[in-house]
C-alpha cells in the first residue's frame, strides 16, 4: 500500500492507515492508561481516553487528518462539526499546526465543551441540533471560504486516527498480561472509534454501545442496512453520541466484522459514571461511560481478555456532581 494511496480522500480506512496514525500520535502524545477493573471477580481493562489533553479520544483523528493537509489547504483552514469532543480534537490539532479553524456546534452543547473549544482558538458557529443540518452548514462554509471539511466520523483519516486507540489497547494488554484482547466493548456515536478499533484488532469480537433511543448503529447492524435515528428521539445526557445517522464508511467496517450493538439506559450510564469515579478515580462523561454501563448492567459476557473504552470526560461540573450524588 503506497503512501500516495494513504493520502487519497476516497480510499477506505485500512490497518496500514491505522498503524500510520498510531505512529503519528505516539510521536506527540503518551499512551493513555489501560486500567484494570474488577467486575464480580473478573478483571476487565479500561482505556482511559478521558485523560487525553482535550479529555477525549477525538484528538487522535483530528491530529491524523490535519497533519496530512497540504500547504495550500492549511492556508484556507478547516471546518468541522461536533457537539464538542471532535470540536476540541480538531481545534487542538489546528492550534498546534497554526491552521485557521471554524467549528459548527449545536446550541445545546455542554457549556464546558463550548468554552474549551473556544479557548483552543477555534471560531464557533452554533445551530439547532434538531432542525439544522450540520453537514450542509459545513459544506456551505467550505464553498465560501475554501476550508477543508473535517467530518466527525465519515472520513478515512478520522477512522484511522481513532483506530490508534485500538493499537494502544492491544500493545498495552500484551505488555501487561501477555495476551491480546479477544473482546472490545466500545462507546459508539457515528462509529469512528469502533470501526477504527475493529481494524486495529482484526481477531477480537467487537461490541458497540449507544444510549437508548439513539441506538441507530445497533439497529443498522441488526437489519443489515443503515437505519437512521427515528423522529423525536428522547433527550439524553450522552450528547457526544447523538448521531442522527451513521455513515457507510463506519457501518460497513462493523458489519463486515459481525459487530454487535447494545443500548443502555440513562440510569445505567449514571451508575457507570459513579463506578468509574469511585473505583478508578476518573471523571467520565455520560457518552464516555456507555461501554462500562453495558458491562455493569450484565449485557456483555465477561472474560479476562475484555477491554472497554472510557472515551471522554468532558462534562459540566454541576451536572457531573449531580450524577455522582445520585441525581
Amino acid at each position: 500500500m503506497t503512501e500516495q494511496y494513504l493520502m487519497d480522500p476516497e480510499r477506505q480506512p485500512s490497518f496500514r492507515g491505522v498503524e500510520r496514525a498510531a505512529q503519528k500520535i505516539a510521536s506527540i502524545l503518551p499512551a493513555t492508561p489501560l486500567l484494570p477493573l474488577d467486575i464480580d471477580g473478573t478483571t476487565i481493562w479500561c482505556k482511559a481516553e478521558c485523560l487525553q489533553p482535550i479529555g477525549a479520544f477525538k484528538i487522535r483523528g483530528g491530529w491524523h487528518r490535519l497533519t496530512d493537509l497540504t500547504d495550500e489547504q492549511r492556508k484556507y483552514g478547516v471546518v468541522a462539526f461536533s457537539s464538542g469532543n471532535h470540536a476540541q480534537g480538531v481545534a487542538w490539532a489546528a492550534r498546534e499546526l497554526d491552521v485557521p479553524t471554524t467549528i459548527i456546534m449545536p446550541e445545546d452543547a455542554p457549556k464546558a465543551k463550548l468554552e474549551n473549544t473556544r479557548a483552543l482558538g477555534a471560531k464557533i458557529i452554533t445551530y439547532d441540533r434538531m432542525s439544522g443540518n450540520r453537514e450542509q452548514l459545513a459544506a456551505e462554509f467550505s464553498q465560501k471560504t475554501g476550508a477543508v471539511v473535517v467530518p466527525s466520523f465519515d472520513d478515512p483519516w478520522i477512522v484511522e486516527g481513532q483506530g490508534s486507540c485500538g493499537i494502544e489497547i492491544r500493545e498495552q494488554m500484551l505488555a501487561l498480561t501477555g495476551y491480546q484482547p479477544d473482546q472490545l466493548v466500545i462507546c459508539c456515536g457515528g462509529g469512528g472509534l469502533a470501526s477504527g478499533t475493529a481494524l486495529a484488532n482484526p481477531d477480537a469480537k467487537i461490541l458497540v454501545v449507544e444510549p437508548e433511543g439513539w441506538d441507530d448503529m445497533k439497529r443498522s447492524l441488526e437489519g443489515g442496512a443503515i437505519v437512521p435515528v427515528g423522529d423525536n428521539p428522547p433527550a439524553t445526557d450522552c450528547d457526544a453520541l447523538q448521531t442522527l445517522s451513521v455513515a457507510p464508511i463506519t457501518f460497513n467496517i462493523l458489519k463486515d466484522r459481525n459487530a454487535t450493538g447494545i443500548s443502555v439506559s440513562t440510569a445505567e450510564v449514571h451508575h457507570a459514571m459513579r463506578v468509574a469515579f469511585e473505583k478508578l478515580r476518573l471523571v467520565v462523561e455520560p457518552g464516555g461511560a456507555v461501554a462500562l454501563a453495558a458491562i455493569l448492567a450484565g449485557k456483555v459476557g465477561l472474560g479476562d481478555r475484555t477491554a472497554i473504552t472510557l472515551s471522554g470526560g468532558n462534562v459540566d461540573r454541576q451536572r457531573f456532581a449531580e450524577i455522582i450524588a445520585g441525581g
